[in-house]
Parts: structure tokens; sequence; C-alpha cells
């Protein structure tokens, strides 16, 4: 089946499921260009916006704060931002110092996934909170020499401190950078923004349970959001090219409905992650408690790490374990010998290998090094050893610490007991 015979197929489906009102952008010049399909495209609430003798085109869609998407209401990122304003610790995804409409959620849409010149974005989309609405923009490249009228259209208005995005400091915010170089002389200059990439907050949070952290799989696994007639994004670029030929709104409308579903689930996103990370979402399992502890250990933030992995620790399950040794390697870290001693003794016995060995090289180290019981650091040594023989899975983990080291650790403490036998 042809392209152009699939989007006849899919037409009634396309401009489903958006709400809203519209409004009309204002254009910069009385209009010198034919805009093909133009009535067609207003009945979807898509505008032109002139410049130079060229156009680009423009959809706006205005949402009430009590709207749903997933399992938040708008409203609840308002609350978002001022839990992090009460918060006094330090965090990549902290909003405090920013008020609600600073953020900027921001996707595009490109004839390509990879960089350089050569890739166009064909679609660029955002929403901002202004009192009362979330706003949703959306500018259009109509045909390829549209980029000055795209980019000025985009970035007169702009006046956001912070872009929220999924995956945008890799691929969308250096593809805006590249595609502007190209116009720079007739556009204003790109703004300096902060950056939210929620992509490696959901990394951190869910890997453990999702194989693929593709925002969709993210929506529907932990969102609640549920997509329907919708157009898979790896097919915008074929639906683009057909659009360049054959002018018909119909395939575009689709990937703006795409679009609209992405940038509205960053703000779903980056609610559900606060919630997550200041332990008010109330449905949090234990991993992901596990996993929030852990990357307040990673920044520093140790007594927050603290206060979320001590919840952690009543319990004897694999979670539980995972708490303390992370919490045992942060004591160590801060000089408290005895409390990460009587921790990883207690991982040393959790039943999973990977665990068991870092524990057991962790106490040969503190037996050797801070009480000088050479004894039972080689009885540790040994119970590292072997099992780092027994378990293939720790022979295939990478970054694991080699049986050429424990042996050599092994030999250096029989010399060491031999000479003072404790």
């Amino acid at each position: 089946m042809s392209l152009k015979n699939k989007l006849k197929r899919l037409k009634p489906h396309l401009s489903a499921g958006v709400t809203g009102e519209v409004n009309k952008p204002l254009t910069t010049e009385i209009p010198v260009k034919e805009v093909p399909y133009r009535e067609r495209w207003e009945q979807e609430g898509v505008f032109p916006y002139f410049m130079d003798q060229d156009f680009c085109l423009i959809r706006e869609v205005k949402y009430p704060l009590s709207q749903k998407h997933g399992q938040y209401c708008f409203r609840d990122f308002l609350t978002a931002v001022d839990v992090w304003n009460k918060q006094s610790i330090n965090h990549p995804l902290s909003a405090k110092g920013h008020n609600a409409e600073e953020l900027f959620f921001f996707d595009t849409e490109t004839t390509g996934l990879g960089g350089g010149v050569g890739n166009t974005i064909f679609l660029l989309g955002y929403a901002s909170f202004s009192g009362e609405e979330l706003i949703l923009r959306q500018h259009i490249l109509p045909h390829p020499g549209a980029e000055v009228p795209l980019y000025q259209s985009f970035l007169e208005n702009v006046n956001y401190k912070t872009l929220v995005t999924y995956n945008g400091k890799s691929f969308d915010w250096p593809q805006v950078k590249t595609r502007h170089m190209l116009v720079r002389e007739h556009v204003p200059k790109l703004p300096k923004f902060g950056h939210f990439d929620l992509f490696h907050a959901a990394r951190r949070l869910w890997k453990h349970k999702l194989e693929r952290l593709k925002l969709s799989i993210v929506e529907k696994e932990v969102l609640g959001v549920e997509r329907i007639d919708d157009i898979p994004g790896f097919l915008a670029p074929m639906i683009y090219f057909d659009f360049i030929e054959s002018n018909q709104p119909e395939g575009m409308l689709g990937i703006l409905k795409h679009n609209e579903i992405d940038i509205l689930s960053l703000v779903t996103l980056y609610t559900h992650l606060t919630f997550q990370l200041c332990g008010i979402d109330k449905n949090q399992t234990r991993a992901e408690t596990y996993e929030v502890g852990r990357w307040f250990s990673t920044l520093g933030e140790k007594q927050e790490a603290e206060k979320v992995l001590t919840k952690l620790t009543t319990e004897r399950d694999v979670t539980s374990f995972q708490a303390k040794l992370t919490l045992a390697f942060q004591l160590k870290q801060e000089g408290n010998w005895e409390q990460a001693r009587i921790l990883f003794e207690d991982v040393v016995e959790s039943g999973v290998e990977e665990m068991m060995l870092k524990a057991c090289v962790e106490l040969a180290k503190i037996f050797e090094h801070r009480h000088k019981e050479f004894r039972r650091a080689i009885e540790y040594c040994q119970k590292a050893i072997y099992l780092r023989n027994q378990s293939k899975n720790l022979k295939s983990l990478k970054g694991q610490i080699s049986l050429e080291q424990l042996e050599n650790r092994f030999k250096r403490l029989e010399r060491k007991f031999a000479k003072f036998p404790r």
C-alpha cells in the first residue's frame, strides 16, 4: 500500500484527541506567498506566519490546568515546582529558584536521527505555563527553504530559563544549534538555557524494570499515558517527504498529534520524577526508592541519601541489601569504618553473589588496614576468591574485581599474617 493510501486510511484518526482553544498567531508581513491547502490547515488551528516573502506554519493550543495527561493533571506541575522551591537539597532536576512559567518543554521532529547539517528539523514544538493555562505551540517547516521564518517565529518571543527535554542534550538542542548556524544572520540569537534532560533521570529510576527507555514506553509503563491511533515516530521523515511533494496536510497533522503527546508527556514526566525524588509519590516501589537514594548518594547529598535508604533496611529482600551496601560505601567515604563494617557483614549474608563479592573485598580491606586483623582479612579474601571462581555471572560482569587482584591481595595478607599473626 502506498504512503498516500495509508494516510487516507489514517485520515479519520489524525485529528482525534486534540482539545483546547486555538489562537491564530500574528503575522509580521502582508502575505505574499500562497499557502497550499490553507483552508484545511486553518480548520485544524494551523495558520501561516509570513516573513521575507516566505512563510512557516504555526499551531497553538491552550489547555486548562485541570486537564489530565496520564496520571497527573497539569496543575500538579505547579505543585512540583513549589516542592523544589521548599527543598534545600541540590539535584540536577531541581526547579529551585524558578517559577513554573520559566520552564520550556521542548521537542523536535527531524528528517533523520543522525547529526550534522544534512538532518533538517521540520517541526519545533514546545509548551509553557502562563497563568491558568498550558500553552502548546508547534512551528512547521512547509518546505526546505523556509527556515528563516521558522526560526524567526520560534525565537522572537522566547523568554525562558530552562529547557525540559527527553534526550535533548544529546539530540534535539544540538540539532537546533546546527540548523540555526545556517540562518543566524537573519534571525535572533539562540538564548542560553539551563537544561533538564529527563531521559537520564528515567534511565536512573527505571532501568531495573524497563528494557527500553523510549518516551513512549515510559509513558505507557510508568505515567499511564495511552496513545490511540498514533503515528510511530520512525515514520515521521517519510511522511514529511511525502508532504513536501504533495503539500497535503493530512500526514503532517498526524505528526503534529504525535509531537503534541511527546511534549505533554514531558510535563507529566517532570511532575512524576519530582514526586518520586521528593518522596511524595505514595505508590513508589521499594526498587524506585532505592534508585532515588542511590542517586542522592552519587550526588554527594549524603543526608538525603541516608534518609531515603535507611527506610529500606528493615527487610531481608534484595532491595534492603542493595540499600545497605550503598550506605556502607557512603559510611566508608565518611570514615565511619565501624558502621560500614556492620553493614558489609550483613550484605555478605545476602545470597546475592555480586553484592557478596563487593562486601567481602571491602571487609578484607577494613580488617587489613583498619583493624590489623589479618586472619579475618584472609577469611574474607578467601571467600571473595571462592565467589569469583564459582560464579559464571561474576566472571562476565564488566568492571568486576579480577581473580588476579584477589590472589595478589591474598598473598600479601599471608605475608603480613606470617609476621604479625593475629
